[in-house]
């Protein structure tokens, strides 16, 4: 199989092209680093100035959605002890959260003196759904570059619930942990759009519809809840922070975070996920972390070598896989 030349992405994702020495045309769009550290430096300024608006107008300043995997730990430390704001986390139970996750949300949040939320889904519908993400494609194409369509449905459920948590206590801040590959620079910061989400809630909530019928609409927004004026702003600041894994570890250690064993090597909380990613290679013939890490690889986070480790190299746990379609069952 054909991989670009400079960063990790093979000939079977969507849309890519290479040229004579095979590089493909994502490499060529990147206006490099000078031009990203410009757009970091305005949004970590847009994020002080935002900081500045609404610190201490709500009880919380800020809600994360916290997986207890290792960046979304970073990223609490981050908006705790360098930004001081008051947080309050919400930790989203798919029913395949390995325990050691768990501990590691209890012994950071603890350490650090933050709220936590444990929001547990009903798992029979949950499973009825993971069951059909791994029979037919749900969510469109652009959506399945960037995650599996089991990841899709788990983004759903974390991204609706945190912002009816956001509403309903008036938090004016939503923040995640994503790595500098999952999402652009250009959204790491921005006020969220009601008519923006309701759009994308519905691309996720038809095909879950559709499967379990009218039971998934309460995980949803009611329709009222888009027309309140209180939509909170959307901060990814490790989008535009500075982001050495080594010293991300060192650090979250400190707090007593424990790297969980027996998980794939693109994830530090969730058993489910390299079942996903086998379901989705299958299916598409790409890896679903492939962009994420062509993304590091190209702006200098990650050297190659480890990023083609990451999605060509990943060994199958055949014990962990039989566990997750037990379960499934």
């Amino acid at each position: 199989m054909k991989i670009c030349t400079k960063c990790v992405l093979p000939e079977t994702f969507p849309g890519i092209n290479f040229d004579e020495q095979g590089v493909c045309n994502f490499c060529h769009e990147f206006k490099g680093n000078d031009k990203l550290e410009e757009e970091k430096k305005k949004c970590y300024q847009k994020f002080i100035k935002l900081i500045e608006e609404v610190q201490g107008k709500s009880d919380y300043d800020c809600l994360l959605a916290y997986s207890g995997g290792k960046d979304s730990t970073y990223t609490l430390y981050l908006l705790k002890e360098q930004f001081k704001l008051t947080v309050l986390t919400v930790t989203f139970d798919n029913g395949f959260v390995s325990e050691q996750a768990f501990k590691n949300i209890r012994s950071v949040t603890e350490n650090l003196g933050v709220d936590n939320i444990i929001f547990k889904a009903d798992f029979q519908l949950l499973k009825k759904i993971f069951l059909a993400a791994t029979k037919q494609s749900m969510f469109p194409m652009k959506a399945l570059e960037r995650a599996s369509s089991i990841c899709n449905c788990c983004i759903a459920f974390v991204k609706f619930t945190a912002l009816k948590f956001a509403i309903e206590k008036r938090i004016p801040i939503i923040a995640w942990g994503w790595s500098p590959g999952q999402a652009p620079i250009r959204s790491s910061i921005m006020k969220m759009s009601a008519n923006l989400f309701k759009s994308t809630q519905e691309m996720y909530r038809r095909p879950m519809f559709e499967i379990i019928g009218s039971k998934i609409n309460h995980y949803f927004l009611k329709e009222e809840l888009f027309r309140n004026d209180n939509f909170p702003w959307n901060v990814n600041i490790l989008a535009f922070l500075d982001y050495n894994e080594d010293k991300i570890i060192k650090t979250i250690k400190s707090l007593g975070w424990v790297n969980p064993t027996g998980l794939d090597t693109n994830s530090t909380n969730c058993l489910l996920n390299s079942f996903a990613n086998v379901i989705h290679m299958k299916r598409y013939n790409f890896h679903p972390y492939a962009f994420e890490i062509a993304v590091m690889v190209r702006t200098g986070l990650l050297d190659r070598q480890n990023g083609l480790r990451k999605i060509y190299q990943e060994e199958d746990n055949p014990n962990l896989l039989s566990m997750i379609e037990s379960k499934l069952k």
